[in-house]
């Protein structure tokens, strides 16, 4: 088939690299014997999804039509012609295998040469579910739906069972029961309703209990005349003007006492006979700013409840918070998109290398970056271990490109900065402060002689947080932190517009996962090929690893 396709067609560059893999994850779960037609190859199967998705192609039908209508698609196929079922099934193996594939390219880019890690940069992008925004339920609507799919599925057994009588094994065999149909994803997103629910509840009765213990330590140490330094918490303000009232009283009462003590010893006591405590001037403000004080609580419990005052619904914020669940893929999450606006969809976490090689990918259903932090940079740590030992140690393909031993430096934009992520163990960060234009104005301003950066943080900002922001306010980290940009998100883009994958086609979280491994496999390969380090010469002369 050389003659179908000129020698420097990137096809072959594709075919010659899987065949470079192991994939043995995947020829392990190939069927061999049995009545049917023989299994096809794996290693076809995955250059043909490889090519596909490389080509913004990710319908099972349109590359079972491809197949059969486009060169590069039949060389790969060498005369077979698989069906869109076999491609769609094939690729549901995704889940199990697709870390292995991962791991196997960006070994084969570090044989290469690849993996520069003098910079690294950690982004994540939202990227959508399969799974329209529309079909998102309510925890009380869940539980409707599953009851009426349960009542239809115990009428239809009831009809079934009178025109055939059940039977010695009547019941479905185990591996023909499955979670994706409707009745299996309304109970599953039920559950995960149910479970978030009782998982916010928890977390609402610790925060609770933490911020009532806080408020007493406020209190007590009031009382006993040594009141905490700095703001006092919101929770402790009822307290706090309680004991307020009670020292304004005692205090009055106090003055009163002497007035009578006076008159009684027989001295002219000037002024107005004294009021009851309660209509004293002091005492009446301090018990105004109790009632405050307790009005404001009232409120936030209201809002925690998801109530306003006087029974009436809450702000939308707190109406916001209705757990919901998608019937469709339950596993995905309604996330605010920049912009504004929302998707239904998953939060794909990926490290990425100077050279734009995918380092570590995960894909999550977090609304937020934050948590991600640690765990990425572990995960980016045991990838740079493993580029280091697969680097060519001497001339070769690729040499002189080499990765350093181990990461250098990590960036990472604004919504990744915490006090923890700023201090947990892993390479030297600049985790953004605020936007860079601002670091940058506010380097000028330094420069030209104005307030040093860094000496003056906001009240309340952690030390930690000062320290970085001073030091993203330098020219060192305003150009360190300029690789971030081109580093964390040119990757992204390569794949959503380049390759066109702005949406996932599998369901449920660990298909979903797979898919967004592979396309990142995908990328890496894309991305040697495309930089010059994958060649035909190149692979030829590899050595074994």
């Amino acid at each position: 088939m050389r003659e179908w396709l000129p020698d420097d067609h990137p096809v072959w560059l594709v075919i010659e690299a899987v065949g470079q893999l192991d994939t043995s994850a995947f020829h392990a779960r190939r069927r061999l014997g049995g009545a049917g037609a023989a299994a096809y190859d794996p290693d076809m199967m995955i250059t043909l999804l490889v090519w596909a998705y490389a080509n913004q192609v990710t319908s099972s039908r349109r590359i079972e039509r491809l197949c059969g209508q486009d060169v590069a698609f039949r060389v790969i196929c060498g005369g077979n012609l698989p069906d869109h079922v076999t491609v769609a099934r094939f690729r549901q193996q995704f889940a199990d295998a697709a870390a292995g594939l991962f791991t196997q390219v960006l070994v084969l880019c570090a044989r290469l040469g690849m993996g520069r890690l003098g910079v690294v940069a950690l982004d994540g992008t939202k990227i959508r579910a399969n799974a329209a925004v529309d079909a998102n339920r309510g925890e009380e609507k869940l539980a409707e739906l599953a009851a009426a799919a349960v009542a239809a599925h115990a009428a239809a057994d009831a009809q079934e069972d009178a025109l055939f009588p059940a039977g010695p094994g009547d019941q479905a065999p185990p591996d023909a029961r499955t979670p994706h149909t409707r009745a299996g994803r309304i109970a599953a997103a039920l559950a995960s309703a149910r479970a978030e629910r009782e998982r916010r509840d928890a977390e609402a009765a610790a925060g609770q209990r933490a911020r009532q213990d806080k408020a007493a330590e406020y209190v007590t140490a009031a009382r006993a005349g040594t009141p905490k330094r700095g703001p006092s918490p919101h929770a402790a303000a009822a307290g706090l003007a309680r004991l307020a009232v009670d020292r304004e009283i005692a205090a009055y009462q106090a003055k009163v006492a002497a007035r009578d003590a006076a008159i009684a010893a027989g001295r002219a006591v000037p002024g107005r006979p004294p009021v009851p405590a309660e209509q004293y001037c002091r005492v009446r403000a301090a018990r105004a700013k109790l009632d405050a004080a307790l009005a404001r609580d009232d409120a936030r419990d209201d809002a925690r409840d998801g109530h306003g005052a006087g029974g009436q619904p809450a702000r939308p914020a707190a109406r916001g918070a209705k757990i919901r669940r998608n019937i469709t893929d339950p596993d995905s999450r309604l996330l605010p998109v920049r912009g504004g606006g929302y998707i239904q969809g998953y939060n794909a976490q990926n490290v990425f290398s100077q050279d734009l090689l995918v380092i570590a990918t995960e894909l999550t259903d977090e609304p937020v970056d934050t948590p991600w932090y640690e765990p990425m940079m572990t995960a980016a740590q045991d990838a740079a271990a493993l580029i280091t030992a697969h680097q060519p140690p001497g001339p070769g393909p690729g040499a002189g490109a080499g990765a350093v031993a181990g990461i250098g430096l990590a960036v990472a934009d604004a919504g990744y900065l915490s006090e923890h992520n700023l201090t947990c163990p892993g390479p030297d960060r600049l985790i953004a402060t605020g936007r860079r234009h601002d670091l940058e104005k506010t380097a000028r301003t330094a420069a030209a002689g104005g307030t040093p950066p860094g000496q003056d943080p906001a009240p309340g900002t952690s030390p930690v947080i000062a320290a970085m922001t001073a030091r993203l306010a330098t020219e060192d980290g305003i150009t360190a932190y300029r690789h971030r940009s081109h580093i964390g998100e040119t990757p992204h883009g390569n794949i959503k517009h380049n390759l066109r994958f702005r949406q996932l086609t599998m369901r449920g979280k660990p298909r979903a996962a797979g898919e967004w491994t592979f396309i990142c496999t995908v990328h890496n390969l894309l991305t040697a090929i495309h930089s010059g380090h994958l060649t035909t010469w190149a692979l030829a002369t590899l050595q074994p690893s």
